[in-house]
């Protein structure tokens, strides 16, 4: 469901000041399963879920997490950053 995480200046910028990671997703995945997919692949709490459809024909979502967890850590720990 998910494919990537977004690393530009943008996402980076979302994940220090909005507490969001981006990343690009299945175009048939709802908030709902993303939300539930990124909970249970990286161990924090989604707080809001936005999409939308990139013109390259992508599904990009915006994934707010709540504020226990830091997105910056979270990258981190993945190894993006």
């Amino acid at each position: 469901m998910i494919k990537r995480i977004v690393v530009t200046e943008k996402a980076l910028r979302l994940a220090e000041k909005e507490n969001k990671i981006t990343l690009i997703v299945d175009r048939g995945a709802t908030k709902k399963q993303i939300a539930e997919e990124v909970e249970r692949l990286y161990n924090v709490k989604v707080e809001k879920v936005n999409t939308l459809i990139t013109p390259r024909g992508e599904k990009k979502a915006y994934v707010k997490l709540t504020k226990e967890h830091n997105a910056m850590d979270l990258l981190s720990k993945l190894g993006v950053l």
